[in-house]
């Protein structure tokens, strides 16, 4: 197992037993049988095939296409390459993200995401397994591994996954340090800079009339910056009272998971387009 991995999972299991401790990493409040289920099998699903299979198969196309460039930057300096990976990786997936909460047929492969009542490390890699598999970002950092940049990507993957497990953990490690007078300048960039519990958790709010609710927004993965370019970033130093989705019938773990090979039930078929718009809700 390589280095990067393991400070992945280190990180995830900090997060992980900070939460058993102080809320219950498997208790939270509101969750059902479902929650557990897809979970587990969005986890499994990314992290031991649709990852792997994207790397390797971004590796074959690039290479049947460009066979002269393998390896070709690998000599890079590491700032454009750190570079690359943000452009091509983080700021393609707020863009992702971002559609996600603007159409309802993306909405249904990433409402899984948001369906959950909590916050939690749980809900990292929760989403429908298409979800990752048409990822821009996913194949574009394959496509940059198959160029030479994976001792670059080793690094910038531990730091994206702490700085997102540390957004979608229920313990707001950012929530004490608002309280400290002299940090605010720091915290101020801090915040504009990185996605933190408090702008994150804002996205995951229920109730677009909670004040601390920005659910058509704050999208950024690893960077906020990218909502602060381009205008969806909202700041309140606050939390929701509530988390979950807005305006649409409830989905079963199939539906989460597997949509559109297990669509709504005949019942919701009506119901689901309307809330969607809206509730690209969550």
């Amino acid at each position: 197992m390589s280095a990067p991995i393991v400070a992945v999972l280190a990180i995830y299991l900090g997060f992980a037993l900070l939460e058993l401790w102080r809320t219950g990493l498997l208790a939270k409040p509101g969750q059902t049988r479902d929650d557990g289920i897809v979970e587990a099998a969005s986890t499994v699903m990314l992290l031991g095939v649709t990852q792997p299979a994207i790397v390797a198969l971004s590796a074959i196309l690039a290479s049947a296409v460009a066979p002269q460039w393998q390896g070709a930057l690998a000599g890079l300096h590491l700032v454009p390459a750190v570079l690359l990976f943000l452009v091509l990786d983080d700021m393609t997936q707020y863009w992702w993200h971002r559609a996600s909460h603007s159409f309802a047929w993306l909405y249904n492969l990433h409402r899984a995401h948001h369906n959950a009542r909590y916050m939690s490390v749980r809900l990292v890699y929760r989403n429908n397994v298409f979800y990752y598999m048409m990822m821009p970002g996913l194949w574009f950092s394959g496509v940059l591994l198959y160029l030479g940049l994976g001792w670059v990507y080793a690094g910038y993957l531990v730091v994206k996954m702490a700085v997102i497990i540390g957004a979608h953990c229920d313990i707001a490690w950012d929530r004490p340090l608002y309280r400290i007078g002299w940090l605010s300048p720091v915290m101020w960039v801090v915040e504009r800079t990185i996605s933190t519990p408090a702008t994150h958790h804002a996205h995951h709010g229920r109730h677009a009339s909670d004040p601390a609710v920005h659910y058509k927004g704050n999208y950024g993965n690893l960077l906020f910056l990218w909502d602060v370019i381009f205008g969806t970033a909202r700041i309140t130093r606050t939390y929701p009272r509530s988390y979950g989705v807005e305006n649409l019938p409830p989905a079963g773990a199939a539906q989460q998971l597997l949509w559109p090979l297990a669509p709504e039930p005949r019942a919701q078929d009506a119901a689901a387009p309307a809330g969607a718009e809206d509730a690209a809700a969550g």
